[in-house]
């Protein structure tokens, strides 16, 4: 089945009576505004306005009558329109009916599959005693102290710190940094870099070259062999905090290094929780999708691949990247993004008529809670959010998106959960 089982076409006839009656008006309306010579305000004869002005006559009959009666015949037929109506092949002549054609399209017609018995691959998430205590090392990491070292040659593993100059190699603006500190021997140390401070001491300077690869992240840099002139200030060792129930506390609200860990363990649990049934509930409308054939309306899938394309760029500026300035060809995007917008609307037409069955509905204080959500996200008042929120129409969405996770809530809980790998 195909989009082209969405369209119809709606063959429209208004009687002539009716637009005689409307043309009258629109010509009434037209006498109190127009001036002419010879007349005063308000006395232009009808027949006069008709002659000088037939377009605007039209225009004003046309922009009643086809509205109107569209939309008679849409509730007459329960039609559920989606997208702009096209308005084509427009008859209108004095005298006679207003005929006119509208091309549109219609939300498609299914019947729910059974969904009570879907099958799910998930399992309860376990935390190990590793993976508490890899966090634990990230924790520690942070809080790291780097402590000055007695003059020596500087060896593999130790910080070196150095102020770096430019001097040959680089067109432009030469680098010039004061303060520098690279891990000699650190995987994101480059190895000239490396080869070169190994052996140093405070107070030595030196000339060497560097070499950045072709892929270097900073495009100025990138595929240049550099002369720098540097000179190491300072060698420092990394000093861990000490694992107890002291560095527990200095870290928050937590009694000691065992209520930690139960914090963390807790964490990452929930951080794995989500994860396995985020893919759970993927499988979830892959299964509901596959079940349920119908066709799809091009305006829902373009407004799809819109959103799809607009939460793209929000992601880029959230990384600081101007999406204008960018090379990117968004219409060539917007088109790979298709099959996944047919997906995506046809799994929001699914749940929601799983919703409608089931009454799964939002309330007042869970859509509160997601505007109070956003707005912590955004850093702004609940209130300056809700308000532009409403400005922009954007509740209806937020509403309808929060009523979809909940119907999928709804099936995940009453699926069958297989373990992994298992059919």
């Amino acid at each position: 089945m195909t989009a082209e089982s969405c369209k119809r076409t709606l063959e429209i006839t208004v009687p002539a009576e009716e637009v005689e009656q409307v043309a009258a008006r629109v010509v009434e309306s037209l006498r109190e505004k127009v001036r002419l010579p010879g007349f005063r305000p308000g006395r232009v004869p009808p027949s006069i306005i008709r002659a000088r002005f037939p377009e605007e006559v039209r225009r004003g009959v046309l922009d009643e009558l086809i509205p109107k009666h569209l939309r008679a015949e849409v509730e007459k037929q329960n039609l559920d329109l989606v997208g702009v109506p096209q308005i084509t092949e427009i008859h209108f002549e004095p005298g006679q009916p207003l005929r006119f054609r509208a091309e549109i399209e219609v939300s498609p017609q299914f019947e729910l599959a059974d969904y009570h018995d879907l099958t799910v691959h998930y399992e309860e998430p376990q935390v190990t005693e590793e993976e508490v205590n890899q966090r634990l090392e990230r924790l520690r990491e942070r809080r790291a102290e780097f402590v000055n070292e007695e003059p020596r040659p500087v060896r593999t593993g130790d910080y070196a710190v150095v102020s770096i100059e430019s001097v040959a190699g680089l067109p432009g603006k030469p680098i010039k940094e004061p303060e520098l500190v690279f891990l000699v021997g650190g995987e994101d140390t480059l190895p000239d870099f490396t080869e070169n401070l190994l052996g140093m001491v405070p107070g030595e300077e030196k000339e060497f070259d560097v070499h950045y690869p072709d892929d270097y992240a900073q495009e100025r840099l990138a595929g240049k062999t550099i002369r720098f002139r540097v000179q190491l200030k300072a060698i420092r060792r990394k000093e861990l905090p000490e694992l107890n129930d002291e560095f527990a506390k200095d870290l928050g609200d937590y009694l000691n290094l065992e209520d930690l860990k139960r914090a963390i363990r807790a964490t990452i649990r929930a951080e794995k929780e989500f994860l396995a049934q985020h893919k759970a509930k993927d499988e979830i409308i892959d299964q509901l999708v596959r079940m349920h054939d119908f066709p799809v309306p091009e305006a829902y899938v373009e407004r799809q691949m819109e959103v799809n394309i607009e939460r793209r760029m929000r992601e880029l500026m959230a990384q600081g990247i101007d999406p204008r300035t960018v090379q990117i060809d968004w219409e060539r995007v917007k088109e790979r993004q298709r099959e996944a917008a047919i997906r995506e609307v046809k799994a929001a037409l699914i749940l929601d008529k799983i919703a409608e069955r089931e009454a799964i509905e939002v309330t007042r204080d869970e859509l509160e809670a997601e505007i109070e959500r956003i707005a912590r996200e955004e850093r702004e008042p609940v209130a300056t959010v809700r308000a532009r929120l409403e400005q922009e129409r954007q509740l209806g969405r937020i509403a309808a998106r929060l009523r979809a996770e909940k119907t999928l809530n709804f099936l995940f809980e009453q699926a069958r959960k297989v373990p992994p790998g298992e059919e």
